[in-house]
């Protein structure tokens, strides 16, 4: 029984047990199990390339209200309490969260920046040393063309050249195409699903729409498990 179950585990790429909303659990409770659960994601994602380093990384779901937003956060988090320095994108154009998670200004973001109304150093905003955030800026009316140009295929390239991880937020690849066109300019794309909401059907259709694509899929994370003692392992 033990054996079966450990084999389980090992097939699982990766893997997160976290609650919806609970906020940036890696930062408010860096020994809880949940923030170690999201260095040992750190560590896959790391692990997931042989050949490649892993830079830039998209992350989705496949439909809204699975927690995409709070896993990108962690992730990010994560990533810059290992001495890396992060950045995380708002390129949820839609229904972008990332300034209300860190309660700041969303004046001017990355639709601004790549339009040119404002300069990418106005925009970038610190939270610690190691982590920066940029929010979406103002919603445009053509958020997957936007996605979609040589502007923010040069703003990845030059963001790239300033930090070591990039975290994307994307909108659920289900509703709109914007996870499959970003999913060819990062490094590799995860995909979050909510446990005991997300139907088997709907995580086989966006593993699809990313296929199609050719996306590097880095694997899923399963958000939202009962998380107790007795059923850790």
């Amino acid at each position: 029984m033990g054996g079966s179950r450990r084999k389980k585990h090992e097939k699982r790429k990766l893997i997160v047990n976290s609650k919806v909303n609970i906020g940036f659990i890696v930062e408010d409770q860096p020994k809880s199990i949940v923030a170690e659960a999201y260095k040992t994601l750190r560590s896959n994602i790391q692990y997931s390339s042989f050949d490649k380093e892993i830079k830039t990384i998209a992350v989705t779901s496949a439909e809204m209200g699975e927690g995409k937003s709070t896993v990108a956060g962690n992730i990010a988090l994560t990533f810059s309490q290992n001495e890396k320095k992060v950045i995380l994108i708002d390129c949820d154009l839609r229904r972008p969260t990332v300034h209300k998670n860190f309660k700041a200004s969303n004046l001017f973001g990355i639709s601004d920046v790549l339009i040119g109304n404002a300069t990418l150093e106005e925009s970038v905003q610190k939270h610690n040393d190691n982590f920066y955030f940029l929010t979406s800026g103002k919603i445009p009316s053509n958020p997957s063309e936007m996605l979609a140009s040589q502007a923010m295929t040069k703003l990845i390239e030059k963001l790239k050249e300033e930090y070591d991880i990039i975290v994307l937020d994307v909108a659920p690849i289900k509703v709109v195409t914007d996870a499959q066109i970003l999913s060819t300019k990062v490094d590799g794309i995860i995909l979050v699903v909510r446990a005991e909401r997300t139907k088997k059907y709907a995580v086989i259709e966006a593993k699809n729409l990313l296929d199609k694509v050719g996306a590097n899929i880095l694997g899923t994370v399963l958000n939202a498990v009962e998380n107790t003692r007795e059923k850790y392992y």
